[in-house]
């Protein structure tokens, strides 16, 4: 299972709703939740998923809609969470070929506020993808043909008028969700010591509305049950008098919204209204900038986030990039309107957009440095905010040029997670919306040609890049030019043109010297490259020992790790032992900060050192597993001229040795690798470390174990197994089971490597 948020409370209930919506999923191919906010449509579709995430032999995918504002970026969230780096061409397109063979379940969330993109988006991969299925979760149906929809109704509550016992209440989901939140805020909570017609009347008071009983509960800190009650009470009758035609579970969840927001202060009121302009997750130094002011300095902003997280307004979450903050998009929702209604919506979102522009100018201060994985993560974290901030600008007469300017900040950002058409869609918007003739434009327009050479894209880089270097000649700056001669070298080295690309790599470098370090450092491992190819190796090897070298004296990771790829790469023909520890090297390094392109790169190049040294089946492994992550990215070794060649000179030598079954044996097993398997097999770890065995019974399986082994590498899911044996699908699931805890593996792919080496891999030449 991919990228699925984990569980921060424990699930109540739902057995009923839980069997109807696995065995939809069983029968049809969209699966949409429905109901009102705050009904628990989210917990449901998560638990499904957690629970069916065995049945789909490709994973099941988390895609959370709800943190996006503009409908144009859902298929570039969608491929982000897919792991997806896209290519010039239509994003959807680039999914649905990445989905056309596999087994996946999608989770996508929140699609109510952009339902007809959502239903285009749906159709295009139900039609497309025959082994995908989609479970939905809206506030109204996508109005598809062939979508089951099941209304997701409120926990059951016990019924008026009728005296029960604790045992008896406590059957009633509504209540047992109440105990357990309860039990979280007041561990000596017992429902026997309490009285149990209140809690009866509460719960059915708040309609069994799964978010308003865990607001209510919170409220135990400070109040008995009794007075919880009689509060609710009095903002029912209130609220009656107000709007009686709303539905009475709307009437109810924003009762308790407006109570819960009239019981805190007015600094907390303040602060959860100005929050409600992040979207997903956001840290702590962000909001002590956005919600401070008028009336909240900023040193109360961090007991005000702990007062908002104790009343469970605010959840908190912790990852390796630090702790951070978010909403319930129902609670969102309702700070914004209290936003809006204060006449603080707009000042709020342009302090939200400044404070990711001066995040954007300090990635680039520092990112050369000893904290690039850090801030890589950081970024990444907090990407939805970064498109919320690029948005508001673009919404701001005369301020594209911030986001032109934001843009041009993160680059590394975009390159090493390979978001190239997001970042090429960004600078096109910017760059349209402020035509000036900048030095600012110059770069941003030298970027977007990078990333557009990066994905083929070679006619629209050109374009970009004449333009830039006009401006830069026009204008004048080392920098700029050193720039734009930076990407024409790139150009250059890519088409071929080795000559060329040496020489304008080399005058880039000079520009860059002692003024640009992250120019310094990019220029001076692509033209170690460029004199490696073109036969002056030892020169070349220089360039790039002093990029090494530099990089590791200020702690700079990114630009090294590219420097030891060209490193094996110039070394493949001539120095295999040194050859494989670079690339090795790099691809640690790309592995640990995300980086697809540098995987691709990384794994293809060592495939090359392990068909050189006589291991085949191992080069052809990583051949498929190179080709998957090219496909991912939207890339292909043919985009790279000098790579191309050698490229597939080893494949032919590989696929002449082992022969076209075997060959496509092995490829098949790569391909099918998750990255961090790719990245275990090339590292040559313990989960692809092999001893050959010719025959199975020298094999830790049984001969039925062996033979589903077979299977599992064909690419058959449990249940085809069981067809094909004539076997019942928990046997075959238990022997599957038995072959991942013997070969001490967590994976099928793994299996299957493992297989393809036990039976094909030949003994390594001397």
């Amino acid at each position: 299972m991919h990228h699925f948020p984990a569980d921060v409370t424990s699930f109540v209930g739902r057995r009923r709703q839980i069997a109807d919506t696995k065995r939809l999923l069983s029968e049809t191919r969209l699966v949409t939740l429905t109901g009102p906010g705050g009904v628990g449509k989210t917990r449901l579709a998560l638990h499904v998923a957690a629970a069916k995430r065995r049945s789909f032999h490709d994973g099941a995918y988390f895609i959370e809609l709800a943190e996006l504002r503009d409908p144009a970026l859902l298929t570039y969230a969608a491929a982000e969470k897919l792991g997806l780096h896209t290519s010039a061409r239509p994003v959807i397109d680039t999914i649905i070929e990445h989905l056309a063979s596999r087994e996946v379940l999608l989770v996508l969330d929140n699609c109510e506020h952009m339902v007809g993109d959502c239903a285009l988006f749906v159709d295009a991969l139900i039609r497309g993808c025959p082994k995908v299925r989609i479970l939905a979760t809206s506030r109204q149906s996508l109005g598809l043909n062939g979508e089951t929809t099941l209304s997701v109704p409120p926990l059951p509550v016990p019924e008026p008028d009728r005296a029960l016992s604790p045992d008896a209440l406590a059957q009633y989901d509504s209540v047992r969700l109440f105990i357990d939140r309860a039990k979280a805020v007041l561990p000596q909570f017992d429902l026997r010591s309490q009285d149990s017609a209140v809690l009866a009347r509460l719960c059915r008071d708040l309609d069994g509305i799964p978010l308003a009983i865990e607001l209510a509960a919170v409220w135990l800190r400070a109040l008995s049950l009794s007075q919880i009650a009689e509060r609710l009470s009095e903002r029912y009758r209130l609220l009656d008098r107000g709007s009686p035609a709303a539905p009475t579970r709307q009437r109810t969840l924003r009762a308790l919204m407006d109570w819960s927001y009239n019981l805190c202060s007015v600094p907390e009121q303040q602060v959860w209204a100005r929050a409600s302009v992040f979207s997903g997750a956001f840290n702590l130094a962000a909001v002590e900038y956005v919600g401070s002011g008028d009336g909240v300095a900023t040193e109360e902003v961090p007991h005000v986030i702990f007062s908002l997280v104790d009343k469970s307004i605010l959840i908190r979450e912790e990852d390796a990039s630090g702790v951070y903050y978010r909403m319930l998009e129902t609670v969102r929702e309702y700070g914004q309107e209290c936003l809006v209604a204060a006449g603080e919506y707009n000042a709020t979102r342009r302090r939200h957009r400044d404070w990711y522009a001066e995040v954007a100018d300090r990635f680039e201060a520092e990112f050369i440095g000893p904290d690039q994985d850090a801030w890589i993560r950081r970024l990444h974290r907090e990407h939805a905010n970064l498109r919320v901030a690029l948005d508001f600008c673009m919404g701001q007469p005369g301020e594209a040029v911030i986001a032109l300017h934001m843009a041009t900040m993160i680059d590394e950002y975009w390159s090493i997670l390979g978001i190239n058409t997001e970042a090429r869609h960004w600078f096109n918007l910017a760059l349209e919306a402020s035509p000036e003739p900048t030095r600012q434009r110059s770069s941003a327009l030298c970027l977007s040609a990078w990333y557009a050479l990066l994905q083929g894209d070679t006619d629209a880089g050109m374009q970009q890049l004449a333009e830039a270097a006009e401006l830069a000649e026009r204008l004048g700056g080392v920098g700029s030019r050193a720039f734009v001669t930076l990407i024409q070298g790139m150009m250059a080295l890519f088409t071929g043109e080795l000559e060329s690309a040496a020489s304008l790599l080399g005058d880039a470098l000079s520009g860059f010297r002692a003024k640009h370090p992250r120019g310094e450092l990019f220029a001076l491992s692509q033209l170690g490259l460029a004199l490696g190819l073109k036969g002056d190796r030892e020169r070349g090897l220089a360039y790039l020992d002093e990029c090494i070298a530099t990089a590791a004296q200020v702690g700079e990771v990114y630009w090294r790790a590219w420097a030891l790829w060209a490193t094996a790469f110039v070394e493949v023909n001539h120095d295999l032992e040194r050859a494989e520890a670079a690339g090795i090297a790099a691809l640690e390094v790309h592995g640990r900060m995300g980086g697809r392109l540098g995987l691709a790169f990384s794994i293809d190049t060592l495939a090359w050192v392990q068909q050189r040294q006589g291991r085949h089946t191992q080069a052809a492994t990583l051949f498929g597993a190179a080709a998957a992550t090219w496909r991912e990215i939207g890339g292909s070794p043919d985009y790279y001229l000098p790579m191309s060649t050698v490229h597939h000179r080893h494949v032919s030598e590989t696929r002449a040795a082992l022969g076209a079954d075997r060959y496509e044996a092995a490829f098949r097993c790569g391909y099918r690798l998750s990255q961090r398997e790719a990245i275990d097999v090339a590292l040559g770890s313990k989960a692809a470390k092999t001893t050959p065995r010719p025959a199975e019974e020298k094999t830790p399986l049984t001969p039925r174990e062996w033979q589903i082994a077979e299977l599992v590498t064909e690419g058959l899911p449990n249940k085809d197994i069981a067809a094909r044996l004539v076997i019942s699908r928990r046997t075959a699931e238990t022997h599957v089971d038995n072959i991942l805890t013997k070969l001490e593996f967590t994976s099928r792919t793994q299996v299957a490597a493992w297989y393809i080496a036990q039976k094909y891999d030949p003994p390594v030449a001397d």
